[in-house]
């Protein structure tokens, strides 16, 4: 972890980031005058984080760098309840295993950014699963619940929007707030977390946590509160989408779902209006670094020089160097077109979308298909003349070999790993031929 900063403290870094929504009275003199502690929550309802948690993580990580103590909470209490927060009806709710799963699956996706082995702040998972699945109803109601006003609870953004929609909202997720604020207060308690982080759509739920600590524990010494909230902003692009969902849903952090090519390439794609934005929130770059892509973005867009710094640091920071490795390699392979070196699994990767067409083992064994009637089948030729034509041009390839006889036979010993062939047509056009299974 670095502990160089180009700022006096990490709310003025934040705001010239871009990557502070709000923040409680009192919060930033804090942050510049104080060591605290921070917790930000995420919330278990799938097996990975997204792009789009990558603010607040990266909140957290520029925490740890001004010497703050950032604590990242995997909901596996809450995760059983559901945040009715930005949704139009009602989570199905997970079993208790599925919850437990994701828990230790999104604890793994945190340790590449955060330093648990610095030696003045540390940073520190925890599981609310371990004071919320044991906490007694009626104790939780008479101590907790008693400093909740019904009218504050319904004001929140979160169960408001849900009012006015016939499903309306059940009692389960009405109570949420009640228990993220509990997270608050037990945090404050036992590891004097003094600070809640979140997206702004938590806002209300982190107000409804420094307000009870307030209730119950009362200001400092010299009249100050005792814990205070901040929140990120949504991010969105250039044309006001929410970031990350443009396609298909947002990429995760999860290499067996998003692999590293996928995710460089997500961000490699990103509009010249967002790159600088972007290299903001989601890197560690300085002010010289960034000041000097935002002038190559104005003077030489076509470089890309934004969006491969990009691209390169938050899949670097995520999958490691030899994911990056990777994802350049596949890149170079696809872009150079010879996918020859490639694995089958990157290959299959690469050309997700494109054309699948399936063979038999028995139509591959003897005396095998034509490479000509093979490439017809899979849609790379629109007749066998067609295809021997464009072989007479150059113009065609199986796994990265060019093809110069369109009698040529295709056979077992032609499958990349015993699975898959791959035609290509020109530079661009690929098919995709699988085995059946």
């Amino acid at each position: 972890m670095t502990t160089n900063t180009e700022f006096s403290n990490v709310a003025e870094d934040l705001k010239w980031r871009g990557a502070l929504f709000d923040a409680t009275p009192g919060a930033e003199h804090t942050l510049a005058t104080e060591k605290i502690t921070a917790y930000n929550g995420f919330d278990p309802t799938a097996s990975s984080l997204h792009i789009g948690n990558l603010v607040a993580i990266m909140g957290l990580v520029r925490l740890q760098q001004y010497g703050h103590t950032p604590v990242a909470l995997v909901g596996g209490g809450t995760g059983m309840i559901g945040d009715p927060s930005g949704r139009a009806d009602e989570r199905t709710l997970l079993s208790v295993a599925d919850i437990d799963y994701n828990v230790e699956a999104i604890r793994a996706q945190l340790e590449p950014f955060l330093d648990f082995e610095a030696k003045s702040n540390p940073a520190k998972v925890v599981n609310n699963a371990d004071w919320l699945r044991t906490t007694d109803l009626l104790t939780f109601l008479r101590d907790v619940g008693k400093h909740f006003t019904v009218n504050t609870m319904m004001s929140r953004d979160s169960v408001k929007d849900r009012f006015s929609r016939d499903s309306g909202i059940s009692f389960t997720e009405f109570s949420y707030q009640l228990l993220q604020a509990y997270d608050f207060l037990k945090l404050y308690e036992t590891d004097n977390v003094g600070f809640q982080a979140g997206g702004s759509d938590q806002w209300g739920n982190i107000l409804g946590g420094v307000d009870l600590i307030r209730r119950i524990h009362g200001a400092d010494s010299e009249g100050r509160p005792r814990a205070h909230g901040m929140a990120y902003p949504l991010v969105v692009n250039s044309n006001g989408e929410k970031f990350g969902k443009s396609i298909g849903g947002a990429p995760t952090l999860d290499p067996k779902q998003t692999s590293p090519y996928k995710l460089y390439q997500f961000f490699l794609n990103v509009a010249d209006a967002d790159a600088v934005p972007y290299v903001k929130l989601f890197t560690m770059l300085n002010q010289v670094q960034i000041g000097g892509l935002a002038e190559a973005v104005a003077e030489e867009p076509f470089k890309r020089a934004a969006q491969k710094a990009l691209a390169e640091d938050v899949t670097r920071r995520i999958h490691g160097q030899s994911g990056l490795d990777q994802a350049l390699k596949v890149t170079q392979a696809f872009f150079g077109g010879d996918l020859s070196n490639l694995s089958a699994d990157q290959m299959e990767d690469v050309l997700d979308g494109s054309s699948v067409t399936e063979v038999t083992k028995d139509q591959l064994s003897g005396e095998g298909l034509k490479f000509s009637e093979l490439a017809v089948s899979a849609g790379a030729g629109k007749s066998g003349g067609d295809v021997k034509r464009t072989i007479d041009q150059g113009g065609m390839y199986l796994n990265g070999e060019q093809i110069s006889d369109a009698d040529r036979t295709v056979g077992i010993e032609d499958l990349v790993e015993g699975r898959l062939l791959v035609i290509r047509r020109g530079r661009k056009n690929y098919s995709l031929v699988k085995l059946a299974e």
